[in-house]
């Protein structure tokens, strides 16, 4: 894969061989941005977990203290008063069959999918488009309940789902580069903290194998997964 200029300059200030701590690898991440646009800072972490087997499939959701610093389109499939409460809490699309036409027909533009589980007959014929992009409402992630007045506002506030993909990696954004550097560190140590506390107990040896945190357009630095337990460790 070719690389533009700025990449390969914002790569010759990262150390490859140096496992960074996570505010020293944060700073770094902000100083070396150089694209023209507020950056999402994204972490990326490869879990000692083998995906393939359903007892060690790590997944979840996290509200992260800061936000992600992006704006969530929130869509909920409910009827009636329930409806009426996503409304209310903020959702941007609220609907049942009409949204499931729309989606059928092509329309994708939302980030988050929340059902109230009676309405569950019509969204489980969309799992063939809405599963494969993540979008799939799930009660294991939250998305599929009767709450939706408190979902729909943590969404809003900076709840994400997280899950390992194929090689056992979790992908997750933590805010923007514009975001002050105590706050993206919070968010990082929230998110840690979270994949820590859902740990399989089939999983065996090393469960933070490698941790590395990039920008958008940025090249990673890799953080020192030791330190980011003792971290947790002396703030627990």
């Amino acid at each position: 894969m070719r690389r533009g200029k700025k990449y390969l300059d914002a790569r010759k200030k990262v150390d490859r061989t140096k496992l960074y701590d996570s505010l020293e690898a944060i700073k770094l991440v902000k100083k070396i941005s150089s694209a023209s646009f507020d950056e999402t800072v994204e972490v990326a972490v490869r879990l000692g977990v083998d995906p393939k087997h359903a007892d060690q499939m790590v997944r979840g959701t996290v509200t992260l203290p800061h936000g992600t610093g992006r704006s969530v389109r929130v869509l909920v499939f409910a009827k009636g008063e329930k409806a009426k409460e996503a409304e209310a809490a903020g959702a941007d699309y609220v609907g049942a069959e009409d949204l499931a036409q729309k989606i059928q027909g092509g329309w994708l533009d939302f980030d988050v999918a929340v059902a109230t589980p009676d309405v569950m007959s019509v969204v489980g014929k969309l799992g063939r488009i809405l599963g494969p992009k993540g979008l799939m409402p799930n009660p294991k992630s939250g998305t599929v309940t009767f709450e939706l007045d408190q979902v729909v506002r943590e969404i809003k506030a900076g709840k994400i789902e997280y899950r390992t993909d194929k090689a056992g990696i979790v992908h997750a954004p933590i805010g923007k580069v514009s975001f002050e550097t105590e706050k993206l560190v919070e968010n990082f140590q929230t998110l840690i903290d979270a994949l820590i506390r859902a740990k399989p107990a089939a999983a065996k040896g090393q469960y933070l194998r490698s941790v590395t945190v990039s920008s958008t357009m940025g090249p990673g630095v890799k953080i020192n997964p030791q330190r980011v337990l003792e971290v947790r460790e002396k703030t627990a």
